[in-house]
């Protein structure tokens, strides 16, 4: 072997070692890791209340309301009066729930802004247009939440037919409620002359 490749090969060989002490050797490509991004939370689905009748709702049915009824010919004379709800229709329920009610009605869902059909028997002792004290009497009352969506107070305005044994007739009222409308005083007004009474009801209600 001759000295002049022997002489290339050790110039080539140390070109590559200098070249390679030179550059700083390749760094391996970090690929980030992705983030799993958890969702952002959906809204929560309303879950639809199971609401029927019970015991307890059946004897809060049975406690009377106390009321008070004023009559043109003399001074007020004491009865009792129950309220049952056959149908209501809430106004003011979250979108995704049932609106309807049969009977049972929480007071969240009537306070809050509501339009219910109610019956709602009487008896009253004063004498004339309340003859024997029974009275029937059947309506349609709208309610409008004030405060705290009607939990702090609320307010209602309806209107009913009712059946005595002297007749029929018809009235107006009115009502303000508080305590997420578990307590509330009703004012019933008859304008008819043969049976004009104004009527004021300290209503109980739990259901």
């Amino acid at each position: 072997m001759t000295r002049r490749p022997l002489l290339d090969a050790y110039c080539a060989a140390g070109a590559l070692a200098v070249h390679v002490l030179a550059c700083p050797p390749a760094r391996a490509e970090t690929v980030p890791a992705t983030k799993t991004t958890p969702h952002p939370p959906s809204p929560r689905t309303p879950v639809e209340p199971q609401v029927r009748p019970t015991w307890a709702w059946a004897a809060a049915q049975l406690l009377p309301s106390p009321q008070w009824t004023f009559t043109d010919s003399g001074g007020p004379r004491f009865g009792v009066r129950w309220q049952v709800t056959p149908l209501l229709y809430s106004l003011g329920i979250h979108r995704g729930l049932r609106p309807w009610r049969f009977f049972v009605v929480e007071p969240n869902v009537r306070h809050s802004g509501s339009f219910e059909l109610f019956l709602s028997p009487e008896y009253n002792t004063s004498p004339g247009a309340f003859e024997h004290g029974l009275l029937a009497r059947a309506g349609a009352r709208l309610y409008v939440p004030l405060a705290h969506r009607g939990e702090y107070l609320s307010c209602s305005a309806g209107a009913s037919a009712f059946y005595t044994h002297g007749g029929t007739g018809g009235a107006i009222e009115v009502g303000l409620y508080t305590l997420a409308g578990v307590l509330g005083l009703q004012v019933t007004h008859t304008p008819s002359p043969a049976t004009r009474t104004t009527t004021l009801t300290l209503s109980v209600r739990y259901f």
